[in-house]
């Protein structure tokens, strides 16, 4: 929501609202069963054979880690004060910069081009800054040390995930 033009950034956040929905939907349907991640996981290996892991929750939590990763790259970009100096209320370098690490080897032709199109449509740092503070005026450098203080909590839990899908060998490779 604070990427700003709902036009734009829609399909990604129903991609993303999509993808958690299919994973709740599996762990509710078993909270016992699927206590955690790598439970529902090894379930549906077992119960999807040679179909896994391009199907269920599996799929969907590939999906959703990648696009995990592109916002927490985007996020300790920021704030870590990359930026374009000729332009340095945008924010288009950090985007482009998690988009190359995060996304764009599963993207296709057609996606990549879509993205970097996309970018234009992002807000200023400034505007994405008050955004993340749900409109109050607070000091960037307050906003930054709260994206930092994020980004630290939540980048091994991603990273748990990604290596765990490494050990499992669920990790597809394919451009959508």
């Amino acid at each position: 929501d604070c990427l700003g033009t709902p036009i734009v950034y829609s399909p990604v956040k129903a991609d993303l609202a999509g993808n958690i929905k299919k994973i709740r939907a599996v762990y509710e349907s078993n909270p016992a069963k699927f206590k955690t991640l790598q439970n529902i996981l090894e379930v549906e290996k077992e119960m999807y054979g040679s179909a896994w892991p391009k199907t269920g929750a599996t799929l969907a939590l590939m999906w959703l880690k990648r696009g995990l990763k592109f916002m927490l790259v985007l996020l300790q970009s920021i704030s870590d004060g990359e930026r374009d100096e000729e332009h340095p209320n945008l924010i288009r370098v950090n985007a482009l910069k998690a988009y190359e690490i995060a996304l764009k080897k599963y993207h296709g032709w057609m996606l990549q081009k879509l993205f970097t199109g996309s970018v234009y449509a992002l807000p200023y740092k400034s505007d994405l800054l008050k955004a993340l503070e749900k409109g109050k005026e607070v000091k960037e450098e307050e906003t930054i040390e709260k994206i930092h203080q994020f980004v630290s909590r939540v980048a091994p839990i991603l990273d748990a995930i990604y290596e765990m899908y490494i050990k499992m060998n669920a990790e597809l490779n394919y451009k959508a």
